[in-house]
């Protein structure tokens, strides 16, 4: 059973920068693209961004280009999304997800939360 685990979420101000990580726990698992997704209350799940595994192409919602990075970390099959300037329209729980084979998000993580206070 693939397990992503997501850490990094916390309160920060507006303007401030957070980190978030997560780690497949599956070593051998496939990806084909790793991504992070988030959920505001009372909001649908939104795409947020991600990237291709082979090659390294990254995506970003409009809402976050040129604020948000996301970044392969240093150990297998772990990701980073760097969030600068931060406001509170960003408040959500944060979601790692990867895509094995295709364009489908097939494994989910349980969420961290990410508070801007104004």
């Amino acid at each position: 059973q693939v397990q992503l685990v997501e850490s990094g979420g916390g309160l920060v101000q507006a303007g401030g920068s957070l980190r978030l990580s997560c780690a497949a726990s599956e070593r051998t698992l496939t990806m084909y693209k790793m991504g992070w997704f988030r959920q505001a209350p009372g909001k649908e799940r939104e795409f947020v961004a991600a990237m291709r595994w082979s090659g390294g192409t990254t995506y970003y919602a409009g809402s976050v280009k040129g604020r948000f990075t996301i970044a392969r970390g240093n150990a297998k099959n772990t990701v980073y999304l760097q969030m600068n300037s931060l406001n509170p329209e960003d408040t959500a729980v944060y979601y790692c997800a990867v895509a094995s084979l295709g364009n489908t998000y097939d494994y989910w993580g349980q969420g961290t939360q990410v508070t801007v206070s104004s």
